[in-house]
């Protein structure tokens, strides 16, 4: 069993082991460790709440929940708590950066930390040591998030269930009897947030990576438009393809991240939020008039009765809200879509990794080197005909999309399914590769429990660079359906 609280930095050349925080500040903990990290956000800036506070509790519940549910593949928590009081410090002295000060987050492992191992699922990666850190992170870091360490995943962030055979598969805190699949490849990520580990992760989404993971895990992930943020110093799979995106149990966290992963002037976005302006508008809008498209007859054929039911009352309660609701009834199939864009993942990742793969004897994960040996037999003809097909796809499909405000499907056809029966040559990726194959923004966000107690997720898929439409949508939807709540830790 791993000791939660394991590697943190290498000092020269010697791996530095920091054991479980499990210290208590005098002051309060927080009561509720679901709590959104925008109302965390109010209430540092009210003086209501401590950054040590926030970072307490996770240390507190890392260390008793990780070693059971392996979240996350390497902690800082020491270093957590001294910028925790830094913050504190800093707030207490006038000088708040902006909302997003004193938060604690996690990352994916699969993007750079100076100084610190990046994995990105492979065992053969374990002393390979970043010398600068992705801009995604510096612009966390420097809009005062407290970096809490790195989040497992799928060996080279390929593959939708969330399974790593040789660095440890996440354990899905909404069934503690049987495990099921996580979601992938932002596995760690999506378990950490949801069992209140974090406040909110970042994940990469390739075909999925950060939705899978949010339906399965019952939180809320955001997919952004192609080339919206930078993918520099984070380890690709498919660099047509690949999106870093925020992962939350709320619709406004993730608009928080968002705004922060952007680079934008902490000082202006809360502005924004104080004043109501921009995405912050948005947010508050509603959805009275919109028109949304759901499934076709034939595309709801595939899909779980159990997730259908929960769909049929998702779409429901939009309705009953203000949205007009027609069919959307596409000119490729969202199966179609899924096999052009693994043509591309797969090219692309064979490209990026497939030597790795292509030495029987190494230790690399089994239900991954098919995905990625299945590269080696794509000619470049059928590569550029791909990359071609894809531009001719966006233009034909884009009108389609565009003639709605959004599209409004399942997340998955299922819900998370026992490891142990699971069928590693089919993806849960259904419904999620259009969006990176057609260069769609989307969201997903919980939509209820099964009557096995399990999340499924709703997906809103908008045309790119509408962000704040499929925001505002899932925060009405949010408004109007009952919370959530936490896994039965």
């Amino acid at each position: 069993m791993r000791i939660a609280g394991e590697q943190c930095v290498l000092e020269g050349a010697v791996l530095v082991v920091y054991a479980p925080c499990t210290t208590v500040v005098e002051n309060k903990m927080i009561d509720n460790p679901y709590e959104s990290i925008s109302t965390q956000a109010e209430k540092i800036l009210r003086h209501e709440l401590t950054s040590s506070e926030l970072v307490e509790q996770c240390c507190e519940r890392i260390g008793m929940l990780d070693s059971r549910l392996g979240a996350f593949q390497l902690l800082c928590l020491e270093q957590a708590r001294v910028a925790g009081q830094a913050v504190d410090q800093a707030i207490a002295s006038g000088h708040r950066i902006g909302p997003f000060h004193g938060i604690p987050f996690a990352l994916k492992d699969i993007i750079d930390v100076d100084g610190l191992v990046t994995t990105a699922g492979c065992q053969l990666r374990k002393t390979h040591i970043a010398r600068q850190s992705a801009t995604i992170a510096r612009r966390l870091l420097a809009a005062g998030g407290v970096f809490l360490g790195k989040t497992k995943t799928v060996e080279f962030a390929f593959g939708g269930w969330g399974t790593n055979q040789k660095m440890g598969t996440p354990w899905n805190p909404w069934d503690l009897n049987r495990q099921r699949t996580p979601g992938g490849s932002s596995s760690g990520s999506g378990v950490a947030v949801s069992a209140g580990l974090a406040g909110c992760a970042v994940g990469t989404d390739t075909g999925g990576s950060v939705r899978l993971p949010a339906a399965m895990c019952g939180i809320v992930g955001l997919k952004v438009s192609q080339g919206v943020l930078p993918l520099d110093g984070i380890v690709p799979l498919s660099h047509t393809l690949d999106t870093p995106g925020p992962m939350a149990r709320w619709v406004s966290d993730v608009a928080l991240m968002y705004e922060t992963l952007l680079g934008r002037n902490p000082a202006a976005v809360d502005q924004d939020r104080k004043e109501d302006k921009g995405l912050w508008y948005e947010l508050k809008r509603g959805i009275d008039g919109m028109l949304l498209g759901e499934l076709s007859r034939t595309e709801r054929e595939g899909v779980a009765a159990d997730v259908l039911t929960l769909y049929d009352d998702a779409l429901e309660l939009l309705r009953q809200h203000g949205a007009r609701i027609e069919a959307f009834e596409p000119s490729q199939s969202f199966d179609d879509l899924k096999h052009a864009s693994g043509v591309i993942m797969a090219a692309e990742g064979y490209y990026h990794h497939g030597a790795l793969y292509a030495d029987e004897t190494a230790l690399l994960d089994e239900d991954v080197r098919p995905r990625m040996l299945a590269g080696a037999r794509i000619s470049a003809s059928e590569y550029i005909d791909a990359l071609c097909q894809r531009k001719k796809d966006q233009a034909v499909l884009g009108k389609q999309v565009a003639r709605f405000d959004a599209i409004v499907t399942p997340t998955t056809p299922t819900t998370a399914r026992p490891i142990q029966s699971l069928d590693q040559s089919v993806t849960p990726a259904y419904f999620t590769r259009a969006a990176n194959y057609l260069g769609l923004c989307g969201l997903s966000l919980p939509m209820g429990f099964t009557p096995e107690g399990l999340p499924g997720g709703l997906q809103i898929l908008s045309s790119a660079h509408q962000e704040a439409t499929v925001l505002r949508i899932g925060a009405e939807y949010e408004r109007r359906r009952p919370p959530a709540g936490g896994p039965p830790l």
